[in-house]
């Protein structure tokens, strides 16, 4: 029997990207999804509905972008996935082997109004000690993962002006659930401020929970 390249990750994927349209944060083919193993990658393929996704429908890509495995096109975000694995760095120094980008509805209207997502709650500090909005470029393009990187410095996510957000981590559940964790936040200070002017939290505050998160959980 032949042996197939990344078989967990390329099962994974498919799991996460039906999650994204199930919980609202694509519409139909818009976001994407990867794994990393080595020096592979698993890859959402683009214009693909996710619904119907199989594992054998993942491409499989190396670190320059050349497909290894699989008959259909990876995205065409495949510059920010790439740019993420060979270049950016968790502040803790853990392995990034997930990334997650959405077009989720409130991140991307908070996309268009700010440069930072405002501290509405102490859980922004899953992203770090701000979430800051990368400057809009065209998606796909190199530009775009440049203007991404930037706004990730020293962040395992952020917002993309008039676009996303992305979001990493080590495995395809941390950068989910951080993806889920900027949604919210969001949609909360995009609700608040509807209503009046919220009250933020001071930047030592966010750095103080950013310390505790590290000792949070079972380990």
């Amino acid at each position: 029997m032949a042996t197939v390249i990344l078989a967990d990750e390329r099962r994974a994927v498919c799991e996460y990207a039906r999650r994204l349209t199930a919980d609202g944060l694509v519409v139909g083919t818009s976001g994407n999804i990867s794994a990393r193993s080595g020096e592979l990658i698993a890859v959402t393929p683009t214009g693909v509905d996710y619904g119907v996704l199989t594992p054998e429908d993942i491409p499989v890509v190396a670190l320059d972008g050349s497909i290894v495995e699989g008959k259909l096109r990876p995205t065409s975000e495949m510059p920010m996935h790439l740019s993420v694995y060979t270049k950016a760095a968790d502040p803790d120094g853990a392995p990034i082997t997930g990334i997650v980008h959405t077009h989720s509805v409130h991140a991307t209207a908070v996309s268009t109004l700010v440069d930072e997502v405002p501290a509405v709650h102490y859980m922004l500090a899953t992203i770090g000690p701000s979430a800051r909005v990368a400057r809009y470029a065209t998606y796909g393009t190199e530009e775009l993962a440049e203007s991404m990187l930037a706004a990730l410095e020293g962040r395992r996510g952020c917002l993309l002006g008039n676009h996303g957000t992305i979001t990493y981590g080590d495995g395809l559940a941390a950068a989910y659930s951080r993806a889920e964790q900027l949604e919210w936040l969001c949609q909360v200070w995009l609700l608040a401020r509807s209503a009046g002017n919220p009250r933020l939290l001071p930047a030592e505050e966010i750095a103080h929970v950013v310390e505790k998160l590290r000792g949070y959980g079972q380990k």
